[in-house]
């Protein structure tokens, strides 16, 4: 019988957001794909280093464990490289332990079509268009951050996740954000305080968060492997309307901050976020400093093909 991807936590990463590619990734981008790969196979039996998802994605496979569920969480290596500068990133799986077997090697072709036929859940990578194209076709997935590579913890340390979301236009659609842009604050706070009891519709990463709630169900909420915050810049009145769409939604949010306009970064520092969800870079970029981050291209969808380099391979 065929292995199936069903009712499993699938998670995408691309190679440059589980490990640090950051040299890889500039000879790529200075000298051009003929010199990356020779790089690459040059320097296999080197070692890579943990990236910015790297602790997130160990982490993660660790359920498997927790639930005694063989591949409750699968991880599958999506990258635009090609079979033939692959073995590095194999061999640093190799050497970590991380319990991934799955790869798509696409050498430069689109990885969207194969995100969709694994069924994956959440796709972290690099890649600005990659990540836009699986946001497009209803996949949950962030840019991470990779400016400066931050590893918490190290192997062992992380005993339970922790997943913070912003709210607009990342766990819900962003139709309340485009009246706070085109007509204000006061505008966008009587929307809500008029719409409190009419759910917001489903954003990005709505689906994602409905897959973690259903996790965390099969644990009491002492032992649930992951912990999720929203951390939005909303505050009263506009919260109502929130804590009714979650509740509607039956999903599960453990923490809450309505911040107002006050910075999130600290609020992430102090919540210990492995990762942390914003559509707005002038949140994702400061929080990066202390969490790995990963900011979400969000837009309405659009039947417009959009253009893709065959080329890259960095990802």
């Amino acid at each position: 019988m065929a292995y199936e991807l069903e009712n499993r936590l699938v998670i995408g990463v691309s190679s440059r957001a589980l490990f640090d590619l950051t040299v890889e990734n500039e000879i790529f981008r200075t000298q051009g794909v003929d010199a990356y790969c020779r790089y690459q196979v040059e320097h296999e039996k080197e070692l890579l280093k943990p990236g910015n998802g790297f602790r997130l994605v160990e982490a993660l496979l660790n359920i498997n464990d927790l639930t005694g569920q063989e591949g409750k969480v699968e991880v599958i290596i999506m990258s635009h490289n090609s079979p033939d500068t692959s073995l590095r990133v194999f061999n640093a799986i190799s050497h970590y332990g991380l319990n991934i077997s799955r790869a798509v090697l696409a050498s430069g072709a689109s990885l969207t079509p194969y995100l969709e036929a694994f069924h994956t859940d959440l796709y972290l990578s690099a890649d600005e268009e990659d990540v836009q194209s699986a946001i497009d076709c209803g996949i949950a997935a962030g840019i991470i951050c990779c400016d400066e590579i931050r590893v918490p913890g190290s192997k062992g340390e992380i005993s339970q996740i922790r997943i913070a979301f912003d709210g607009d236009a990342v766990l819900f659609s962003d139709e309340s954000e485009r009246i706070f842009k085109e007509k204000g604050l006061e505008a966008f706070e009587e929307n809500e305080r008029l719409q409190a009891e009419n759910p917001l519709k489903k954003g990005p990463f709505a689906k994602f968060l409905k897959t973690i709630s259903d996790i965390q169900r099969e644990f009491s909420p002492e032992q649930a492997p992951i912990r999720t915050a929203l951390v939005t810049a909303r505050s009263a009145p506009a919260h109502e309307r929130v804590i009714r769409t979650l509740r509607a939604w039956n999903v599960r949010i453990d923490e809450a901050f309505f911040l107002g306009g006050i910075s999130k970064t600290e609020v992430l520092r102090a919540f210990g976020a492995h990762i942390f969800f914003d559509d707005q870079a002038v949140h994702t970029m400061p929080a990066s400093e202390v969490v790995p981050s990963a900011r979400v291209p969000y837009r309405q969808c659009t039947d417009q093909a959009h253009k893709r380099d065959p080329c890259r391979l960095v990802s």
